[in-house]
């Protein structure tokens, strides 16, 4: 068992992993304009920058959850950020999209191993009563990466070139000797058979849905439900499957990971949609939408290590209930103000950042106390890739809303600009779903005691 003055250093090691990673996802989207002109391509095919990287990142998250189960956690981590370094050296010396494309795909199959890897180290080494506190700590690394991932972006892209946020990503390797020090004395449970079919059915499921999402295809979609029913058949009939059924008849953990999934989803109005709106409506160059949306993300990291603590102190509840109201008035403020002074979406973005950063922390927190620990790895795993799915899935149809035609009806007294209508619409329905995820979470999770929570673990 790792002691706790090394927990205390490894968790810090991981928020640093964590600001690098998350930073290596918001950086490509302000570059994409630059290398769809650079390389002539069609809007469609420089999205696969992006598309390719969810999607091995999603299924990777699920992949290495499962792993975590079965092997070292330290050797995991040293293996993704090898294909990490390397998806990065392909991506610096990249001459051709093709190779853009391949770099970016194996930078997923290592940085895949963050997600699973920021879940299962608060879940293993620290106890219910300090968890909130070290998921604050990590929920403030990955608001940090939000955070100053675009300015990075925006400066290397205007003043170097593209090729070199991948150079940045290479930061990463940095943590390597940590983490195989702090987790030297991490034991995995004995060793049992992968489920290769089961993983393939549910990696064929995710890459055909994801598919049909960003490419608007049926054929893709109805793949992806064919494999979707395999894989369903697949873990109900052999006995050693990918994910073991009875996740799934955990109650408390299916409505857990629904929740999550709807924040997530929602949360994706900030990081993609803000800037639209920034940029599109306001007339702000890339970097300027950086700066704006900065102040807002740093105060959300710097409060998030507080949040977490606020969880352990005064309950998971209490912290789920700031988020889900901050996060509402951010979003339902948006609403009314789209196309006003960038001043005031700089301040209205304070709310729905906060409210963003709150909710990640506290739902992370009542999943994780839904799972026994040997189910730990592969139960995060599918928590954080139903996030990832989600994030797409919002992804797309707020782009689809944008689209859509002016309408008559015209419902918002406060709007200057016809143009930001739809603007307007989609941040009253996020707002609007906001409410719907209160609804389900207050019906469903009450105030469990840390005593309580164990004695289930146990039996």
């Amino acid at each position: 068992m790792v002691d706790q003055q090394h927990r205390e250093k490894l968790i810090l090691v991981l928020a640093f992993a964590l600001v690098i990673s998350v930073m290596n996802s918001t950086m490509f989207n302000m570059a994409i304009p630059t290398i769809t002109k650079e390389f002539g391509l069609q809007p469609s095919q420089a999205g696969w920058i992006v598309t390719g990287y969810i999607i091995v990142y999603a299924i990777g998250s699920v992949m290495y959850g499962k792993l975590a189960d079965c092997y070292k956690l330290k050797n995991l981590i040293t293996v993704g950020l090898v294909f990490f370094a390397v998806g990065s050296i392909i991506g610096f010396t990249a001459a051709s999209f093709k190779m853009i494309v391949a770099g970016r795909i194996l930078q997923a199959m290592g940085a895949s191993v963050m997600p699973a890897t920021s879940m299962i180290i608060p879940t293993r080494y620290f106890s219910i009563e300090t968890r909130g506190r070290a998921l604050g700590i990590t929920s403030a690394g990955m608001a940090l990466g939000t955070a100053i991932g675009p300015i990075v972006a925006g400066l290397v892209t205007s003043f170097i070139s593209w090729n070199y946020l991948f150079i940045i990503s290479l930061l990463a390797l940095t943590t390597l000797p940590f983490f195989r020090k702090y987790l030297d004395n991490d034991t995995p449970k004995e060793k049992s058979k992968t489920d290769l079919i089961g993983a393939g059915l549910l990696a064929g499921t995710l890459a055909f849905l994801l598919l049909a999402i960003t490419q608007g295809s049926l054929l893709y979609a109805i793949v992806g439900v064919i494999l979707v029913t395999l894989f369903i058949w697949r873990i109900n009939t052999t006995n050693e499957p990918f994910i073991e059924i009875k996740l799934f008849k955990n109650k408390k953990y299916t409505i857990g990971i629904l929740v999550s999934g709807l924040s997530s989803g929602i949360g994706f109005g900030i990081p993609y949609l803000t800037p639209l709106l920034l940029q599109g409506i306001n007339g702000l160059s890339p970097l300027v939408s950086g700066l704006v949306m900065f102040p807002s993300a740093l105060l959300a990291a710097i409060l998030g290590k507080k949040a977490g603590k606020l969880a352990d102190i005064k309950g998971n509840n209490y912290l789920t209930y700031t988020a889900l109201l901050n996060f509402f008035l951010g979003y339902s403020l948006l609403s009314f103000m789209v196309g006003l002074s960038s001043l005031i979406i700089m301040v209205v973005l304070v709310f729905a950042c906060v409210g963003q950063t709150f909710i990640q922390i506290a739902l992370a927190n009542t999943v994780s106390r839904t799972l026994p620990r040997e189910h730990a790895g592969v139960g995060m795993g599918v928590f954080m890739m139903t996030n990832f799915i989600a994030g797409a899935t919002a992804t797309t149809l707020i782009s689809k809303a944008l689209e859509i035609k002016h309408s008559a009806l015209h419902l918002n007294p406060f709007l200057q600009n016809q143009d930001s209508l739809n603007f307007s619409y989609i941040y009253a329905v996020l707002a609007l779903l906001i409410v719907i995820v209160f609804i389900i979470y207050s019906s469903n999770f009450r105030e469990i005691t840390s005593r309580k929570i164990v004695s289930k673990n146990i039996n």
